[in-house]
C-alpha cells in the first residue's frame, strides 16, 4: 500500500514498507526530517549572511617551510552545512523540494536585507555618524558590512545552491542511482568553487568590504581569499562524505523510504 503523502510535493519513492509504524507516525517522522533539514539550512545561510566579514579568522600555517596565508570570514563557518543539507533532501525527498528550498533561502535573504535597511532608516537614539576613530555605532557599522555581504551573498548562493542540486541529480542519473559519494562530493564541490569566487569578487568590487592593501596588487590578494575559503569548504565537503552515506542510510530506514533510481 502506498503511503498517503500530506507533504503535497513529496516523491512517490516514499512507500509504506512496514506495519509496526501506522502512517501518521511515518509522515510525522518525515515532516520533522524535512523542517530540521531546512531549518539547519535557513539558519546556517543566515548566520553566514549576518556574520559576513565582520570578522576574518586567521588560519595560516607553515608547510614545508613556506607560510600559507589562510585569512577566513567567519560568517564562512557554517556556510559548508547547507550544500550536506541541500543533498541529503535531494536524496531523500527530491529535486523539486530541494530547489523548493534553495528558493525559500533567497527570499530570507530578501527579508534580511529589508529588515537591516528599515532599522537603519528609521529614526533612533543614535546615528550613523562616524565618532572620533572613524567607527560608526555598532547597529550601522554591522548594517553596512551585511547589506555589502548580503547582496553578494544573493547571487553567489543562487548561483551556487542551484548548481549543486543539478549537478547532484545529473550525477544521479548518468551514475543510475549508484556511487553516492561521486554524486555529494562532485556537485558540492563545483557549486563551492562558483560560490566562493562570486561572493568575494562580489564583495569586493559591489561592497568594497574586504581587507585589502591598496599599495599591493589586487588579483593575487584577491585569490588568496578565494582559495582560502575554497580549501576549507572542499575540505569539510570530503570529511561530510562519510556522515551523508551512514545518515542517508539511516534516514532511509527511519523515514520508510525506497531508494529511487532515476
Amino acid at each position: 500500500m502506498t503511503l498517503p503523502l500530506q507533504m503535497g510535493t513529496l516523491p512517490p519513492m516514499f512507500l509504506e514498507t512496514s506495519g509496526d509504524l501506522s502512517d501518521q507516525v511515518i509522515q510525522r517522522r518525515r515532516e520533522r526530517v524535512f523542517l530540521i533539514m531546512a531549518g539547519l539550512f535557513l539558519g546556517s545561510m543566515t548566520m553566514l549572511n549576518i556574520l559576513g566579514v565582520t570578522r576574518f579568522l586567521d588560519l595560516s600555517f607553515e608547510l614545508f617551510g613556506f607560510q600559507i596565508p589562510m585569512p577566513l570570514a567567519v560568517g564562512v563557518l557554517p556556510y559548508p552545512l547547507t550544500f550536506l543539507c541541500t543533498d541529503f533532501i535531494s536524496e531523500i525527498y527530491g529535486r523539486r523540494r530541494a530547489n523548493f528550498l534553495v528558493w525559500v533561502g533567497f527570499l530570507v535573504n530578501i527579508w534580511l536585507i529589508l529588515i537591516i535597511w528599515i532599522g537603519g532608516a528609521l529614526p533612533g537614539f543614535d546615528s550613523a555618524v562616524p565618532d572620533a576613530a572613524g567607527r560608526l555605532p555598532l547597529f550601522f557599522e554591522l548594517r553596512r558590512l551585511t547589506l555589502g555581504a548580503v547582496v553578494a551573498s544573493m547571487l553567489a548562493y543562487l548561483a551556487a545552491q542551484l548548481c549543486d542540486v543539478h549537478l547532484f541529480h545529473f550525477w544521479k542519473r548518468l551514475t543510475k542511482g549508484r556511487h553516492l559519494w561521486l554524486r555529494n562530493n562532485a556537485s558540492t564541490m563545483v557549486s563551492q568553487f562558483v560560490d566562493t569566487f562570486a561572493v568575494i569578487t562580489i564583495t569586493h568590487f559591489y561592497a568594497h568590504s574586504l581587507p585589502v592593501d591598496p599599495e599591493n596588487p589586487l588579483w593575487p590578494q584577491l585569490w588568496t581569499f578565494i582559495l582560502t575559503g575554497y580549501f576549507f569548504k572542499f575540505a569539510v565537503a570530503a570529511v561530510d562524505t562519510v556522515p551523508f552515506y551512514f545518515g542517508t542510510a539511516w534516514l532511509r530506514r527511519y523515514l520508510q523510504v525506497e531508494d529511487e533510481v532515476p
